[in-house]
């Protein structure tokens, strides 16, 4: 396993821009729930930051089992990455006003006061990423290579980073 600061910068990049990710928790039973949201942090210091309702069922859940899983995938440029880490619920003022932008007055009409905003904040252990070149040559390649060669193609870097 990695642990590079050069890496855990190419994880960064490769997410910051991806809008729309899969915050995937664990319920009482056990069971497994996604849901896509978005990171409100322009910068990486080891964490993620989502801002949510105080009374989503999914303040619970991470009270209950901190491991989370957040999926991201940009498909046009074949970039996919899976962050572990531990979540806890964040409800300080200065933080959500710290990551307020208008866009989610769009879900808290209210503003950055509004009583029902928590922040869900996600320490970072590990990711791992799968930095693809484009998905048409590779098929078109790893045809080609599988029909010469009997072996499959070279899909990309996957490499595993621990923070």
């Amino acid at each position: 396993m990695n642990t590079s600061l050069e890496d855990q910068t190419k994880v960064w990049n490769l997410i910051k821009d991806i809008r729309i990710a899969m915050f995937v928790t664990q319920d009482s039973d056990g069971a497994l729930s996604a849901r896509p949201m978005s990171a409100v942090n322009s910068e990486f210091n080891g964490s993620l930051w989502f801002m949510t309702s105080a009374t989503s069922p999914k303040i619970d859940e991470i009270e209950g089992a901190p491991n989370v899983l957040v999926a991201y995938s940009e498909p046009k440029n074949q970039n996919y990455v899976s962050v572990r880490g531990a979540a806890s619920i964040v409800r300080d003022k200065a933080k959500i006003k710290e990551f307020w932008s208008e866009a989610a007055r769009v879900w808290f009409p209210k503003g950055p006061d509004d009583a029902n905003i928590a922040l869900i904040r996600v320490d970072v252990e590990s990711a791992e990423y799968w930095d693809t070149p484009n998905a048409t040559m590779v098929y078109v390649y790893g045809y080609a290579k599988a029909r010469l060669t009997g072996e499959p193609p070279d899909i990309g870097e996957n490499k595993t980073v621990k923070f």
